[in-house]
């Protein structure tokens, strides 16, 4: 009798947890369909919300530059947090553990120091350019912009890919690799046809959550975006202005996109993991 009702305490709280954390979602994507402006009744149901939306310039091409900037920094940041996996995976003990607590550091720092430290070595360099232009050194007058926002997504995209494929590399049986070299590969061969496809997950997942924080970025580009704006910047500077249920209508679809993506890295995540246990 007590365990059934430990169950169903259990149950409730799970409920009341997930009420919590999603129930303002619920409503603010109900609130989007809403046909008036008003945020405590709702009046009928109307789409005219995301009609206005995907006609409104200036959020779409904040959508395209946080696609774009997403996008470019995720593929940067897999690739290089990869290679630096691989290095590190390659260490002594005590010099992979250093490197490792050194890796961790940006992810347990709070944003606005992130995104502060990296506006200032920007500013730094405008000043440096300053100074060799006037020696008779070209180089670009100022970073700001573009340059700025992919340099700190991958900044800050890079540990999260290390902590990623870190753990699935401390996994990999070296003798398979081994064996593969015995059996006529080369290095370059024995790692893109037996490393390679069991890292595969790990990179894709990484590759997700690189994209994921991306999109959703909001402090460390507001610091270096110059006079661009990415989508989280647009809509702090709409909801300065007056709260429209255009924002509601793009908050829910930023929402039920990162929910997606979250969903298939979790779906292929589950599928590797039951054909890795048919095969012991």
């Amino acid at each position: 009798m007590k365990t059934k009702h430990w169950r169903t305490l259990q149950r409730a709280y799970v409920i009341l947890l997930m009420g919590f954390m999603y129930l303002p979602i619920g409503v603010m994507i109900a609130f989007s369909f809403n046909e008036s402006k008003s945020r405590s009744n709702f009046t009928g149901f109307t789409l005219s919300w995301y009609k206005s939306l995907f006609s409104n310039e200036m959020i779409l091409e904040a959508l395209a530059l946080s696609l774009l900037v997403a996008v470019i920094s995720s593929v940067v940041a897999t690739v290089l947090g990869t290679m630096a996996a691989i290095g590190i995976n390659g260490m002594g003990k005590k010099s992979r553990l250093v490197i490792e607590n050194i890796s961790y550091i940006p992810v347990v720092n709070p944003e606005i120091i992130t995104g502060v430290s990296l506006m200032l070595l920007f500013v730094g360099y405008n000043t440096a350019v300053t100074v060799l232009n006037g020696m008779g050194i070209p180089l670009p007058d100022s970073l700001f912009g573009m340059p700025t926002l992919l340099i700190s997504h991958i900044t800050f995209n890079l540990p999260y890919v290390i902590f990623n494929v870190s753990p699935k590399l401390r996994q990999l049986d070296t003798r398979i690799y081994e064996a593969a070299l015995d059996l006529g590969c080369d290095h370059r061969q024995a790692f893109f046809k037996v490393v390679m496809p069991q890292l595969t997950p790990a990179i894709l997942s990484a590759f997700l959550i690189c994209i994921t924080y991306s999109i959703d970025d909001f402090i460390i580009s507001y610091f270096n975006c110059g006079t661009l704006q990415t989508l989280p910047i647009a809509i702090y500077s709409m909801t300065r202005k007056k709260v429209s249920p255009e924002i509601n209508a793009l908050s829910a679809i930023m929402f039920l996109v990162i929910l997606s993506i979250i969903l298939i890295s979790n779906a292929r995540e589950s599928r590797q993991y039951k054909r890795d246990q048919r095969r012991i």
